[in-house]
């Protein structure tokens, strides 16, 4: 199932799909948020941004706004 960053729950795990590499940050593909790599969503600030992610063993705040321009694919869904 296609779906964007912002859209996972906590615990999931997902394959980054696509992205307009126009729009996310120079340091987001420098550690490592390619096509391919597994992302896990660890935490949600209390007002919902930013998004508390592991993303090749290191632990990255992303802004719901550069989240929603990334499509993933999720591979694990919450044990809730």
């Amino acid at each position: 199932m296609i779906s964007t960053l912002d859209q996972l729950q906590l615990g999931q795990k997902a394959i980054i799909e696509d992205f307009n590499v126009d729009i996310i940050p120079l340091k987001l593909l420098e550690m490592g948020c390619l096509p391919g790599n597994e992302v896990e969503l660890l935490q949600v600030a209390p007002f919902g941004d930013p998004l508390y992610i592991n993303l090749n063993d290191s632990h990255v705040a992303i802004r719901i706004e550069t989240a929603k321009e990334i499509k993933i694919s999720i591979i694990k869904e919450t044990a809730l």
